[in-house]
Order: structure tokens, then C-alpha cells, then sequence
């Protein structure tokens, strides 16, 4: 049930998030051969590259928690798990990469995590089953989808 897909910033790899493989799938930049699978938790769903393309979050919507992906050896380097639960869906990056900021599909919310951390800076009630959320200004010229994605 794949959700979410990325080129990796060196041109080498898809990256595909599944969610009820519970993970992501790497493919060749061709996109013709799976190259491995990296299991991230229940719900692998969004995917978002820090501002130095040395790192992946992953959000994990089931799993309530974020796997943060070391984009040089595509393994886990850490993960996030949301205090008190959650369910991060869809989101985006500050301008600064500092905070990543994620709707809560299942819990009327939106997160905002530190980057440096993965630290749960702050909780925002906005009502019934966010599934998205697009976070300006973005560097960048050219928008390339509906999670603010900018080239």
C-alpha cells in the first residue's frame, strides 16, 4: 500500500513508503529492481529529507512515532517515538529544517518535532483527520506536490 515516494537527493534511489508493509522500499533510480526493503514501524507513511540531504524522516501513522533514515548507508539511524501516542501523517520541513511539522491523521492534531532531537515541541488541536499539511515559506522555485516539495 505504498503512500509516499521520493528520489534520494544523490539520484541513486526510490524510496517508496508502504503502509501496511510497515516500512519503505528501495528501488534503483530507475525505478526497474528492489534493492532491499527498510522496515520503520506499522503505518510507514510520509517522507521528508533534512535541508543537508544527509537524513529521511519517515512518519509511521500507525506506529505513532518517526524513523529517522541516514540517507548514506539507507538504515535507521533513529526513531521517534510521539509521547502520549499519536498518528503522523503527512507534513513537512520549516524553511530552516529545524522543526518538522505533521498532521495527526487519527488524533485531530498537528506536531511539530525538533529536527536536531526529535523532540515534541508542540501539540495544536485543529479538528477531524488532518491528512496533510504544507508548511510556507519553502526555499526552493517550483513546488513539486501537495506536501509543499520545492526544487
Amino acid at each position: 500500500m505504498p503512500q509516499d515516494t521520493r528520489l534520494t537527493p544523490d539520484g541513486r534511489h526510490f524510496l517508496v513508503a508502504d503502509m501496511r508493509a510497515h516500512g519503505v522500499y528501495v528501488f534503483d533510480a530507475q525505478a526497474t529492481r528492489q534493492e532491499r526493503f527498510i522496515p520503520t514501524g506499522p503505518g510507514a507513511h510520509g517522507m521528508y529529507f533534512s535541508r543537508d540531504s544527509r537524513l529521511a524522516y519517515v512518519t509511521n501513522r500507525d506506529a505513532g512515532s518517526v524513523t529517522v533514515l541516514d540517507l548514506a548507508t539507507l538504515k535507521p539511524a533513529t526513531t521517534w517515538k510521539l509521547p502520549g501516542g499519536g498518528s503522523p501523517d503527512m507534513g513537512g520541513l520549516s524553511a530552516d529544517g529545524s522543526t518538522l511539522w505533521l498532521s495527526g491523521r487519527y488524533h485531530d492534531e498537528v506536531y511539530v518535532i525538533r529536527t536536531s532531537d526529535g523532540r515534541l515541541l508542540k501539540r495544536i488541536p485543529v479538528g477531524a483527520g488532518p491528512h496533510g499539511l504544507t508548511i510556507w515559506p519553502q526555499p526552493g522555485r517550483y513546488s513539486l506536490g501537495h506536501t509543499g516539495n520545492i526544487r
